[in-house]
């Protein structure tokens, strides 16, 4: 996908000149946001679920337990807008109205395809285990039947997505200029703790090892 395509509903009227149509800046925050919201209608309420999310291809995928609310309804039919967000930094302006943050969003609409196929769901599934944690997926016990099963794996094309990113300084009145206080960004940053053991870990899973291996897919 070369650049989105803008839709009636993926139109951003809202400070219009922090839209992108930029796929590969969409692919970098899809495959750095860990979580998403899934929005739909239930018994004719909106209702919005967090939960993980991530890229395959042109595609983004979720899953969950096949009984799940949520699931239900989209496999009858029902239409989903998904979000990915990432605050980059608070902005601290000159007055209290010019205050804002520094961020990178995701809207995307669409009908989610139910993967029915074996292979391709797992398929699926290690490309958000290889984005955690490089190489932890050959090392897992093999997926049995059960687990498969019961769950579903659903993917929603990127064909009717916004971006929506801030970045840089605040925006202050010219007039506030020589307002005497501190204005500037503040970034945040992810960051991955040190590891801490299951307390049923083998007696001998040395932790080391395991940061060690994925030391460089952790670092911010």
């Amino acid at each position: 996908m070369a650049n989105l395509s803008e839709t009636e509903r993926t139109r951003i009227r809202r400070a219009p000149t922090r839209s992108s149509d930029d796929a590969q800046e969409l692919y970098r925050l899809l495959d750095e946001a860990y979580v998403c919201h899934v929005g739909f209608v239930s018994d004719g309420s909106p209702v919005v679920i967090p939960t993980l999310g991530w890229r395959v291809d042109d595609d983004i995928v979720f899953h969950g337990s096949r009984g799940s609310r949520m699931l239900k309804i989209i496999k009858a039919g029902g239409a989903v807008c998904v979000t990915f967000t990432l605050l980059d930094g608070l902005v601290m302006a000159r007055s209290p109205f010019h205050h804002s943050a520094n961020y990178r969003s995701a809207v995307i609409f669409g009908q989610p395809i139910v993967i029915e196929d074996r292979d391709e769901k797992l398929a699926a599934l290690e490309v958000f285990m290889e984005n955690i944690a490089p190489g932890r997926w050959d090392l897992l016990r093999e997926t049995n039947k059960q687990e498969i099963e019961a769950t579903d794996v659903l993917r929603l094309p990127l064909t009717e997505a916004s971006l929506k990113i801030r970045a840089g300084d605040p925006i202050d009145d010219e007039e506030d200029l020589g307002h005497p206080i501190w204005a500037g960004v503040i970034p945040i940053h992810r960051q991955f703790g040190p590891t801490v053991d299951s307390k049923d870990n083998l007696p001998d899973q040395n932790p080391d090892d395991f940061s060690q291996v994925f030391k460089d897919a952790w670092t911010p």
